[in-house]
């Protein structure tokens, strides 16, 4: 008998104010495992609500990942810093959904829109309680560039992934 290994679909799609609650409530599941290791005011920063989502929607776009029925599976946000950066912000994917390749997804579309725009950096901040999300951002190219700053009583470290000019930002292999 031969098994077979069944992936969830998923779609990967630009959020818009209507998605709020549901991008909230997937903030919420992804890094409640981590309240305990966040400052109050970092985790309410981290993890936001259907109000500050539509603030976030103001000054970033938003992507999502979705199930078929609509379901908010995973989420991350970006915004352009200059022409040539982009920065990103609030991965976060629930965690019936890790390892289903929805992280990737999300990344490898940031990057494309991001490449697609000119830009040729991109930069993300972690905080230390996300050593699997800096395994995930380490396989995807990016590296620590030593700028740690406070984050609410946390260190917030950046990483970067950069091209040369002209070459993709796609996922590392």
């Amino acid at each position: 008998m031969r098994l077979s290994h069944v992936v969830p679909a998923f779609i990967i799609r630009k959020a818009s104010v209507d998605d709020a609650a549901s991008i909230a409530s997937c903030m919420r599941s992804a890094f409640e495992a981590y309240r305990e290791s966040y400052t109050l005011d970092a985790f309410a920063d981290t993890v936001l609500t259907p109000e500050t989502v539509g603030e976030r929607l103001e000054a970033m776009s938003i992507w999502v990942a979705t199930t078929e029925s609509g379901e908010v599976v995973g989420t991350l946000a970006y915004r352009l810093v200059d022409a040539a950066t982009g920065h990103l912000r609030g991965m976060a994917v629930r965690p019936e959904w890790h390892g289903k390749a929805v992280a990737d997804a999300l990344l490898s579309t940031i990057q494309a829109e991001l490449h697609r725009q000119g830009c040729t950096r991109i930069t993300l901040n972690t905080t230390p309680p996300l050593e699997r999300a800096t395994g995930f951002y380490r396989r995807h190219g990016f590296v620590r560039t030593g700028r740690t700053r406070d984050y609410f009583g946390m260190p917030l470290t950046e990483w970067a992934k950069e091209s040369p000019a002209g070459a993709s930002l796609g996922a590392a292999g």
